[in-house]
């Protein structure tokens, strides 16, 4: 497992679930992979995962976790017990980049960041390494003609200075230069380029996303096929966020909300079979830390015309609610890329607010979908 954004909130979370599980210290609670049967298929279990990443900050890992435990998000006895655990893993943890622009040519860059990938891989003699990202959320990307083309993406990335690709997208082509599947945990371009996904196709890898589904937009794709099986006509969905710690700072920055907010919204009108006014905003609250605060408001009318309206409150920390996903799609990928999978993974939509692929937005078809895809999983391999 590669986690870009490793020592991020998420990461250090999944980081620390992880090694936890390994010394059989703390249940997989929120891992839906465990205990299920995967057919034929290759999928590693717990212990079998190493772990390495890459960040631009370099905050040790046990100082992020002592932050997370001090924020609530975890257990105080969980540090102490994995502290020499999270100091080896901070020796698999690479410098990041930055941002998408520098004065050596892109290519260079994703040269770096693959081959530290590929470092990581022969070190610990790995079978496969799946790439996850779990950085911050990136602005809407402006278009280029390298976007649309592998061979013209190759040109562009070759010209000194210029920043064809955000770094989301250079962490996925150099997973993909690597050899490794992809996940898109969050709304960034990442691998959704049209030359990148031709990438993927061409070296017969897997890849998913995008932007994991943990909170509000669950809850909305489990309601809104409520309301449609029932014939209820909804007339607005309403909803607001109140988030602090280094989501709340970054989506508080106008065009990085811009992507996460239209990630939440774009399922919603697939659900209830119908475009709705669906007003939905952000709002960094830091003394929040790592909670997250979720409310939504929904007006709908009944039989006769009769007006109604549900309200709902969801309050949790966001990091512990993606982190067990994340490992999940770490097993499920790894499965996928052993069985010869490649392209985008349409099964795995029950994970994400914008699925890469596939048309149901409605969880619970989404998640009878992935089972059917779990139990055939390596069947043909």
């Amino acid at each position: 497992m590669w986690l870009v954004g490793a020592r991020g909130s998420v990461g250090t979370t999944a980081i620390c679930g992880l090694l936890a599980m390994q010394r059989q210290a703390v249940p997989p609670i929120g891992s839906v992979t465990d205990g299920m049967t995967f057919g034929a298929a290759d999928v590693p279990e717990w212990n079998d995962i190493a772990i390495g990443g890459h960040d631009v900050v370099d905050t040790p890992l046990r100082k992020r976790a002592e932050q997370l435990t001090a924020a609530g998000s975890l257990p105080g006895r969980l540090v102490p017990l994995i502290a020499d655990d999270l100091s080896e893993v901070d020796e698999d943890i690479a410098i990041g980049c930055t941002s998408g622009r520098s004065t050596q040519p892109q290519k260079d860059i994703v040269r770096r960041l693959a081959a530290d990938i590929s470092r990581f891989r022969d070190r610990h003699g790995l079978a496969r390494v799946v790439v996850v990202n779990v950085a911050a959320t990136e602005a809407p990307l402006s278009p280029e003609p390298g976007h649309e083309d592998l061979a013209a993406l190759g040109d562009a990335l070759a010209a000194p200075g210029r920043a064809v690709l955000p770094p989301s997208s250079l962490y996925a082509y150099a997973a993909l230069s690597a050899g490794c599947s992809y996940v898109d945990f969050t709304p960034s371009p990442g691998i959704r380029l049209p030359a990148l996904e031709q990438y993927a196709r061409q070296r017969a890898l897997p890849y998913a996303g995008s932007d994991g589904k943990t909170g509000q937009t669950l809850l909305r794709t489990v309601l809104a096929p409520m309301f449609t099986a029932r014939a209820l006509a909804v007339r607005s969905w309403s909803g607001t966020n109140l988030l602090g710690g280094g989501d709340g700072a970054t989506l508080a920055e106008s065009d990085r909300a811009s992507a996460k907010l239209a990630s939440k919204s774009r399922g919603l009108g697939a659900s209830l079979g119908q475009d709705v006014t669906a007003p939905l905003h952000i709002d960094n609250v830091p003394e929040l830390g790592d909670r997250k605060v979720a409310w939504d408001h929904v007006q709908f009318e009944g039989f006769l015309g009769a007006e109604m309206s549900l309200q709902l409150t969801w309050s949790g920390y966001d990091s512990a609610l993606a982190a067990p996903l994340v490992l999940d799609l770490t097993r499920l990928l790894a499965g996928a890329h052993a069985a010869g999978l490649s392209g985008p993974v349409a099964e795995l939509a029950c994970f994400f607010k914008d699925p890469v692929a596939g048309e149901e937005h409605g969880f619970a078809d989404q998640v009878r979908t992935f089972e059917r895809w779990v139990a055939e999983l390596g069947a043909d391999a």
